[in-house]
Order: structure tokens, then sequence, then C-alpha cells
């Protein structure tokens, strides 16, 4: 692999898509320094300047204000991802998203949704054990799971077992038993919807001894979340889930788990992940497919009128994947899930929306070229290595039109494909 396809690779997993200007510095610096820079970013973060989290007012009409108060958050999130500077940090932020995977549709409140993403981005890069922690006291992921109906008079096993199932152990590392008495751990949480807090109500909290994995105690939320962490299962189980959304579909090898389970935070574990051998191809997330192209096409969703900007909204939605609104706590779907007939005209009907938005000058770097060698230049914009023949074939005749030459590029299966 040259070593502009061996950058270009390591920023396309690594972010949600990187421009041609970024992969050209990459080169510049070579493969270790571009590592360095993406896992050690100097200075602050201006795409954070230029997309401050939204301010919420008061619900005064019950439904359509928290209705707009979710989309809100929504866009501005769908911006933010694209003005980013720390690309690697935002990425994973929406990783981390999918992982605790909760849904508006249930919590009902943009304020305890932009919390939870905000709890999500601060803890993203970090040691896992801190993001655990947080999240077991997050609002948003309380109503999710049910955890405000878990009492000592009535637990309520949700949140334990989603737990330990999909948030730290994974299937066949606890039994029944330990989601029963983990349950009683976390009896007595209670979420004041106005104040967006969760706190402990002492008399709903069962603080009796409990028996979880083999252990006794007087389990608390924070003392099961640390019996968790110490099991073994725990940071292979992040490895892998990291391992599939960036890397590859196929098992994680065992020397490369063996290395990244002992690294002290998240951000460690990815850059022993992405640096590792077995990569294999991946399929676009709708919303990395979207953000991607979006950076490409310097087209910002902050400065759209309203009516684009729900555009973009009904695209993702036809799509499958709109963040805040993850289908089930399993969270999003993955590989060829995204590449059904239904996606891939939904893909080239989005496609055509954003070629018909790209500004000028992202026009012109295609048109410098001559019709014959436009396809190449399109594939430089968009970073893709290369197109196949039979995409070749189908780009060459709309060579003297370049929004469909574009249309097409972003529709094909090159780009969709990581």
């Amino acid at each position: 692999m040259a070593d502009r396809e061996k950058v270009a690779h390591l920023l396309r997993r690594a972010t949600f898509g990187p421009t041609a200007e970024e992969v050209d510095a990459a080169e510049s610096k070579g493969l270790a320094a571009t590592i360095d820079a993406l896992f050690e970013p100097a200075g602050t973060d201006s795409g954070a300047a230029r997309t401050p989290p939204p301010k919420l007012g008061p619900v005064i009409n019950e439904k359509s204000d928290r209705a707009e108060q979710i989309r809100t958050v929504g866009s501005w999130w769908l911006d933010r991802m694209v003005q980013a500077d720390h690309q690697v940090h935002e990425k994973l932020t929406f990783f981390w998203h999918g992982h605790w995977a909760t849904s508006a549709d249930k919590v009902k409140s943009g304020p305890l949704m932009l919390a939870q993403q905000q709890t999500l981005f601060r803890t993203a890069l970090g040691d896992f054990a801190t993001q655990v922690h947080s999240m077991l006291r997050d609002p948003a992921l309380i109503i999710w799971l049910d955890g405000q109906k878990n009492t000592n008079k009535a637990p309520n096993e949700n949140l334990a077992r989603e737990l330990m199932e999909l948030f730290t152990l994974g299937v066949g590392h606890y039994t029944e038993q330990d989601v029963r008495e983990g349950a009683r751990a976390l009896t007595g949480w209670v979420v004041d919807q106005k104040s967006g807090t969760a706190s402990l109500n002492p008399k709903r909290h069962d603080d009796r001894p409990k028996t979880i994995l083999g252990q006794t105690g007087t389990y608390d939320a924070d003392a099961f979340a640390d019996l968790l962490l110490a099991q073994p299962a725990c940071p292979d189980f992040v490895a892998k889930r990291l391992w599939l959304r960036y890397c590859s579909d196929a098992d994680i090898p065992a020397a490369t788990l063996s290395r990244a389970r002992t690294q002290p935070t998240t951000a460690a574990v990815l850059r022993e992940l992405l640096t590792s051998e077995g990569h294999a191809e991946l399929v676009k997330q709708p919303v990395e497919w979207l953000v991607g192209a979006l950076r490409q096409l310097q087209i910002r969703p902050g400065e759209l009128p309203e009516a684009q900007r729900k555009q973009l909204g009904n695209g993702l939605t036809q799509l499958g994947q709109v963040p805040l609104r993850p289908p089930s706590v399993g969270g999003w779907p993955a590989g060829a899930a995204w590449l059904t007939t239904s996606a891939t005209q939904a893909r080239l009907k989005l496609a055509q929306s954003l070629a018909a938005r790209a500004p000028q000058p992202v026009l012109d770097r295609l048109t410098a070229s001559p019709p014959p060698q436009r396809p190449a230049a399109l594939a430089r914009l968009l970073v893709v290595d290369k197109f196949t023949d039979r995409t070749l074939a189908a780009l060459t005749p709309a060579a003297n039109d370049a929004r469909q030459l574009l249309t097409l590029g972003l529709a094909s299966p090159e780009y969709a494909i990581n």
C-alpha cells in the first residue's frame, strides 16, 4: 500500500471523513507523525467555539416544544461533527452514543439528550471506568432503561441487564441471578426533569447484602460498576466493540486484543487498533457517510436555511440512522444492513441534494481538469483510492456536468465502503 493510501485509510477510519487537503498534509508529515497528531492534538478545538451547545429554553407547549428541542440538539450535533477539528474525539463520541444507545423517542427531552452527549464527549477518550460511573448517573439513560422505576420494593432489571450484556461484559459473562442482584444494587435513583439531574433516594435503595458474580457485599451503583470493570471480560468487550466499528467485522486477532486490552484509556486502545494489522473493508454508517460528504464538499449544516437542514435530517431518516434516535438499546446495525436497495436509493437522492449545494470552488476543482481526468479529480476530492472500471464507466458520461459527476461519486459503491 502506497504511503498516501496508508494515511488516507487511517484518516477515513479515525475520522468522519478526511478532506483531500488533510490527506495531503498527512502524506507530507508521514504516517507516524499523523498518528501522533490524531491522538495528541495540540491547542484548543476551534470547532468547539464555532459550534457551542444550543441553549434550550423552557418547555411551554409540552409536545411541540419538546420535539423542537430534540430536533435542535440533533441538528446542532450534525453541525458539530462537520466542524470539529479533533475528529477522533468527535467520532468516538458518536461511537459511544451507539454503545450506550439512548433514544429521545422515550426520553422526550432535548436538555437530557444534550447532557448525555456532553457526558459522552467529556469521557470519550479517557478511561472507561470514568465513563461507566458517569453514565450510571446519566438521567437520559436512567429514563431510557427504567432506572427511575427500580426500587427496593419493586426492582426493575432493565438497566442491570443491559449494563452487563451491552455495555461492559457481553453475553455469557453473567447469570440471571447476577441480573437480579445487580438490579438491587441500582435501586433508588430518581430523575428531576426540571433540574436535569439524577440523585439517589436512600429510602428507595436496597442496602442489604447482594451476591454478584460470586462476590457478596452491600453493593450500590458505584460498587457494582467497579465489580464489572474488574472482570477480565470488560476490557476485552470494549476492545472488540471498537475493533468491529473501526477496523473489521471479522474477529479481532488474539495478539491485537492482548495489546489493546491493557491500554489505560479508550484513546490508547483505539490507537492500538488503528495501527494494527487485519483491517478489512467496512460499510460506512449513514451519519459517517453524510458528515464525510459535508466536510469534503465544504457544506456546513449550521449555515444552511432551516428547510435544507430539515432535508438533511429527513435524508438520515430515510437512510435509517438519526442521531439521538437509535432503534433499540442494541444501537444501530452494521455492515450489509446499510446496503439495501432502499438505502442505495436514499443515498442517491441525498447525494443529488448535496451536489446541488456544493459551492463553486468545489466544482472548480473538478472542472479544472479536462473531462477525461475528472473522475480521477473526483476520487481525490472524495478521498477514494480508486474507482473500479464499472464505476468509471458510469462516471465518464457525466464528466461534463460537475454536479452530476459529484452525485454519482457520492452514490458510488467505493464511497459507501470505508
